[in-house]
């Protein structure tokens, strides 16, 4: 779209990938550039309060609580020099246009950039939901002012954030371990995962039978001859299944009235039913219908994309981002289901072009989503433009990663235009009688599609791996009632029921979205943070909770559980989402939340408490801090309480009889009583923590094993597990193992070689001892204060006083290696057109262009990283400038010291800060620095 002439405008976005984009469909007289997201937020640490603030009460949150929760806002140290830039930019055209993304947080980013640049010419709020050039060019003709009900409502989330972590994290380093953290999302996502480990760990399993029959019909027809029945009744009463057992005891549920089979029971019938006449006694038809699925949202791209593609949120994300920036999709932080009118047409078309226009239905498809306070007017997640790329369209200008993920979404916009799939659907009772009179009812299903309509374009997955996909099909013979049937074979067949199945990260997202927790922008950062911070781990697809996890949330269940109650969570949601809508003041909610006062607004129960801030203050002394460190685990056939123990060093096992008292230990060490205390290998999940894992733990297994007695002392020799690693004992000696050498393999022979170190190999001719020993730079050989390191760990045993010493005698050189190759050529730069390649350092894989380094984030690989994504890196990194010299610190008396601090507090007593008079509806009000 031309600008009007001499008119010079500058659109700021938040991305370089997303200016490079928008730049191309502005022309002249626009300059494009990026913010690289936040330009500001809430002080990290001390370090970034002003010195100003420093003396307030208040400056440790950010927040000033006590004059209507007025927030602290400082410009990131990574953003100043971007800063810098934008404001000169800003001073040379006239007028700008903020082009963030449509949501809360981009909003938010519009609103901070005015506050921040403080422009002096007019500026705009340009929003779309696609970058084509149709799209921007209608942004830039219909602009609006900046929504300040979402700015509001993303002020008030972020200090509630705020509130949450900086109070209840505090209560967690005291009294379960330093350096972890509380979150109102985090902490509850967490809480659902170990309530599913809960359910795991009470699990018992129970085995029930049944019986297969393959039966077969005389004149089969068009159909099959044959095929399968399972046993669903005996003289009338159904026989049990798996939901008819209780799932902590593995008994049958009272009152289910069934028959529970055992093996005996099920292959003794079977027997009794040989040869006997099967005949088909009811059949039932009923027309089959599926309706398509709904356009992508967020959170059901992240579901599918896991199922499907295998993708983690953060990557599913990551490349949707992409996807949206260079054009090819919508944005992609959306809870509507809703198409706009050009969408459903340009679908509609090329499902003509495709699969004909039997597959179109006669009216467009309208859906409605279930999600709560959906933002309707935004659209579902599809591609980008009035006119569909097909996935072959496209598939050389994409990664492999992001071709996978355009494809996932095209097939699933496609597919919600689509006619229904139809068939039919046919249920089937048999009976046969033994020859002692009783009655054995079989039942089988089966289903046939006849158009598979949106089923040819999209088949959607399930959680469980086992369930029948939507079009699969199962063909029965044509079978009436009293047809006869003869059995080929009757196979008794057991089963044991299964636990609840462990969320996934698609699963989880599931879960929160059904409660009304979280947000679209949420849900990827929401599963990265709960395993960053070790609360969870990954094990393929399924989500462990850590013994870590487990001391977490017991604590917060005890103390705290209105703070990670589902309802709450949610509730806190939707009183975001009204004052988003403009129906709610934030002040009032946040003064309910931390204060505990209402005024008709907030939550009662939180109310009644006195609110977060007494809540976390009064009772911290109400919590005992063993008891929240450990987590029971069942009592042992001697009486004992065997408890997990989350200690300093990580999680151990420990039993003792009720009221038996302990003397005092250092966690992770041994205890008073022999055997009393195991650690817990890595790795191992807490619903494996079963009574026989338990006691091979305190016999053997990963605890502390012998291996035998040392022939020279007669000491016992013992393996044992301990902070850094497995190692062996004996009396005062004890040795780590070595790098070649696991625990479940180490002999006798081997402990004892292992104990002879450091190993005295002679007297050199100076009087001086040379010995050989491990180090943690691996094997060397040792004279005074002389170090040589030894090429194997063999040598240790093996090397020969003239070869120490001759090693000893050689100059210490460091040979220069050649440089390596990269690990990875990936093509021009974007922006700068410099050759980029991921190289391996020091620290990790790290992308290049020759003068910018950038250091591959937490879960990118060299292999998946794209040309898109280390270039935003590299910007990034630039637009920091270089790392500050350090300087050396000037000497100073301590008296000195002491005395000019106390003056600056005493300075800062006398000058107190001005507060910024409070903006109209504008809740918590920002005092802005530089």
């Amino acid at each position: 779209m031309p600008s009007n002439a001499g008119t010079t405008r500058l659109v700021i976005v938040e991305s370089p990938a997303k200016a490079k984009t928008i730049s191309g469909y502005l022309g002249p007289g626009y300059v494009v550039e990026a913010s690289f997201g936040h330009v500001r937020d809430l002080p990290r640490n001390a370090a970034d309060v002003p010195a100003k603030y420093k003396g307030e009460a208040w400056a440790r949150l950010g927040v000033d609580v006590d004059n209507g929760f007025n927030a602290l806002y400082v410009v990131s140290a990574d953003r100043r020099q971007q800063i810098t830039k934008l404001t000169k930019l800003a001073k040379e055209v006239d007028e700008i246009f903020l082009a963030t993304d449509e949501d809360r947080e981009g909003e938010a980013i519009a609103w901070h950039l005015v506050e921040t640049l403080k422009p002096k010419v007019p500026v705009r709020r340009m929003v779309f939901h696609e970058i084509t050039k149709p799209a921007i060019q209608a942004a830039v003709a219909n602009p609006r002012e900046i929504d300040r009900d979402l700015v509001d409502a993303q002020e008030a989330r972020r200090i509630l954030d705020r509130l949450y972590g900086y109070e209840v994290s505090p209560v967690l380093w005291k009294k379960v371990m330093p350096k972890l953290s509380a979150g109102r999302v985090q902490s509850v996502a967490t809480r659902i995962v170990v309530e599913r480990e809960r359910q795991r760990m009470a699990f018992r399993t129970a085995e029930y039978w049944d019986i297969l029959a393959t039966l077969a019909v005389t004149n089969p027809g068009e159909g099959p001859r044959s095929f399968n029945a399972t046993l669903v009744a005996l003289n009338g009463d159904r026989i049990a299944t798996g939901k008819d057992f209780e799932p902590t005891t593995g008994r049958v549920r009272p009152g289910a009235g069934v028959v529970h089979l055992d093996e005996g029971g099920a292959r003794g019938l079977a027997a009794r039913l040989e040869g006997r006449p099967f005949t088909v006694t009811r059949v039932e038809e009923k027309p089959y219908r599926r309706r398509p699925y709904a356009p992508f949202i967020t959170s059901t791209l992240q579901q599918e994309a896991a199922r499907k593609l295998r993708f983690s949120s953060q990557q599913t994300m990551r490349t949707a981002q992409r996807l949206y920036e260079n054009g090819y999709i919508t944005y992609m932080r959306t809870d509507s289901v809703n198409l706009s009118d050009t969408a459903i047409a340009a679908a509609r078309r090329q499902i003509v072009e495709l699969y004909g226009e039997r597959s179109v239905p006669p009216e467009p498809r309208r859906y409605t989503g279930k999600v709560k306070n959906a933002q309707e007017a935004h659209e579902a997640i599809r591609p980008a433009g009035d006119n569909f790329r097909t996935p072959g369209d496209v598939a050389k200008e994409l990664s492999a990663e992001e071709f996978k993920l355009y494809e996932l979404i095209w097939r699933r916009t496609i597919a919600s235009q689509m006619t229904d799939a139809v068939g039919s659907s046919v249920s089937v009772r048999i009976r046969a009688t033994t020859s002692g009179g009783e009655e054995a009812d079989f039942g089988a299903t089966g289903k046939t599609i006849t158009d598979p309509g949106f089923l040819r374009a999209y088949v959607e997955s399930s959680d469980d791996e086992n369930a029948e996909a939507e079009d699969a099909e199962r063909r029965l013979p044509n079978l009436v009632k009293d047809q006869p049937l003869t059995a080929d074979e009757l196979a008794a067949q057991g089963h044991h029921t299964q636990p609840p199945a462990r969320y996934t990260e698609a699963s989880l997202v599931k879960a929160l979205e059904e409660l009304g927790i979280g947000r679209p922008s949420t849900y990827a950062s929401i599963m990265q943070t709960i395993q960053d911070r070790g609360y969870v781990v990954k094990r393929g697809q399924a989500m462990i909770p850590s013994f870590l996890a487990f001391a977490v949330i017991g604590l917060m269940e005890r103390h705290y559980p209105r703070l990670i109650d589902y309802d709450f969570t949610a509730s806190m949601e939707n009183e975001l989402d009204e004052i988003a809508g403009g129906d709610h003041a934030a002040v009032d909610f946040l003064t309910a939340f931390y204060f505990g006062t209402t005024n008709g607004a907030g939550d009662q129960d939180i109310a009644r408490s006195g609110g977060l801030k007494k809540l976390v203050t009064e009772n911290l002394s109400d919590i005992d801090a063993r008891s929240v460190n450990s987590i029971p685990l069942f009592t042992d056939d001697e009486g004992r309480e065997v408890v997990v123990r989350v200690g300093r060093y990580g999680p151990y096992l420990q039993r003792r009889l009720p009221g038996e008292e302990q003397a005092p230990a250092a966690e992770g060490e041994e205890g008073t009583t022999p055997g009393d205390r195991a650690p817990i290998p890595e790795g191992l999940a807490p619903d494996e923590l079963t009574p026989e894992k338990v006691h091979e733990l305190f016999l053997g297994g990963g605890g502390e094993r012998k291996l035998g007695d040392d022939p020279a002392t007669g000491e016992p020799i013992l393996l044992k597990s301990g902070r850094f690693g497995p190692y062996v004992a004996s009396g005062e000696r004890k040795s780590s193992l070595l790098r070649s050498q696991s625990p479940d393999s180490l002999t006798l022979d081997q402990a004892l070689k292992l104990l002879s170190l450091p190993r005295l190999i002679g007297v050199g001719p100076d009087g001086a001892e040379v010995f050989a020993n491990n180090g943690r730079y691996g094997p060397y050989v040792k004279r005074g204060d002389e170090f040589r390191s030894l090429d194997s760990e063999d040598k240790m045993f093996t090397v020969t006083l003239d070869e120490a010493l001759a090693l000893l005698a050689a100059p210490k050189t460091r040979q220069r290696r050649a440089a390596a190759p990269p690990l990875r050529e990936m093509g021009a730069d974007p922006l700068t057109e410099k050759p980029l390649v991921i190289k391996d350092g020091r620290f990790g894989p790290y992308v290049t262009d020759g003068e910018t380094n950038a250091s591959l984030r937490r879960g990118q690989t060299p292999e998946a990283l794209t040309l898109e994504e280390a270039s935003e890196m590299l910007a990034e990194k630039r637009a920091k400038g270089p790392a500050p010299k350090k300087k050396a610190a000037a000497k100073k008396a301590p008296a000195k010291k002491a005395t000019a601090t106390k003056a600056t507090k005493a300075t800062a007593k006398k000058t107190p800060a001005k507060k910024t008079p409070a903006a109209k509806s504008t809740p918590a009000k920002a005092r802005t620095t530089d």
